[in-house]
Protein backbone atom coordinates (compact mmCIF):
# COMPACT_ATOMS: atom_id res chain seq x y z
CA UNK A 1 0.00 0.00 0.00
CA UNK A 2 1.15 3.53 -0.72
CA UNK A 3 -0.45 6.70 0.67
CA UNK A 4 -0.53 10.27 -0.53
CA UNK A 5 -2.26 13.48 0.47
CA UNK A 6 -4.11 15.62 -2.05
CA UNK A 7 -2.79 19.04 -1.04
CA UNK A 8 -5.70 20.80 -2.75
CA UNK A 9 -8.22 19.04 -0.49
CA UNK A 10 -6.22 19.09 2.76
CA UNK A 11 -7.46 21.77 5.16
CA UNK A 12 -4.92 21.12 7.93
CA UNK A 13 -7.08 19.42 10.56
CA UNK A 14 -4.11 17.22 11.51
CA UNK A 15 -6.00 14.03 12.13
CA UNK A 16 -3.65 12.09 9.87
CA UNK A 17 -0.52 12.89 11.84
CA UNK A 18 -2.33 12.56 15.17
CA UNK A 19 -3.62 9.07 14.31
CA UNK A 20 -0.65 7.79 12.30
CA UNK A 21 2.47 9.77 13.28
CA UNK A 22 4.77 7.16 11.73
CA UNK A 23 3.19 7.77 8.31
CA UNK A 24 2.22 11.45 8.33
CA UNK A 25 3.73 14.70 9.52
CA UNK A 26 2.88 18.37 9.22
CA UNK A 27 4.40 21.18 7.21
CA UNK A 28 5.20 24.66 8.54
CA UNK A 29 1.56 25.72 8.10
CA UNK A 30 0.03 22.66 9.79
CA UNK A 31 -1.04 20.82 6.64
CA UNK A 32 -0.52 17.08 6.49
CA UNK A 33 2.45 15.58 4.67
CA UNK A 34 3.42 12.01 3.89
CA UNK A 35 6.63 10.93 5.55
CA UNK A 36 9.20 9.22 3.37
CA UNK A 37 8.09 7.70 0.08
CA UNK A 38 4.56 6.97 1.25
CA UNK A 39 5.12 3.21 1.24
CA UNK A 40 3.15 1.63 4.06
CA UNK A 41 4.59 -1.45 5.77
CA UNK A 42 2.21 -4.38 6.25
CA UNK A 43 1.92 -3.72 9.99
CA UNK A 44 1.03 -0.06 9.42
CA UNK A 45 -1.87 -0.60 7.03
CA UNK A 46 -4.51 -0.30 9.80
CA UNK A 47 -3.05 3.09 10.81
CA UNK A 48 -3.12 4.28 7.19
CA UNK A 49 -6.75 3.21 6.80
CA UNK A 50 -7.72 4.85 10.11
CA UNK A 51 -6.11 8.13 9.06
CA UNK A 52 -7.83 8.01 5.66
CA UNK A 53 -11.21 7.23 7.23
CA UNK A 54 -10.88 10.15 9.66
CA UNK A 55 -9.85 12.81 7.17
CA UNK A 56 -12.84 15.20 6.89
CA UNK A 57 -11.90 16.24 3.35
CA UNK A 58 -11.01 12.72 2.19
CA UNK A 59 -7.62 14.13 1.18
CA UNK A 60 -5.72 10.93 1.96
CA UNK A 61 -5.50 8.48 -0.91
CA UNK A 62 -4.09 4.98 -0.82
CA UNK A 63 -3.28 2.68 -3.69
CA UNK A 64 -4.45 -0.95 -3.75
CA UNK A 65 -8.13 -0.28 -3.16
CA UNK A 66 -7.90 1.52 0.19
CA UNK A 67 -8.59 5.04 -1.10
CA UNK A 68 -10.73 7.27 1.07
Amino acid sequence: MKVRIDSERCQGHGRCYDLAPDLFGEDDEGYGTVLGSGEVAAGQEPEARLAAANCPERAIEAENGAAR
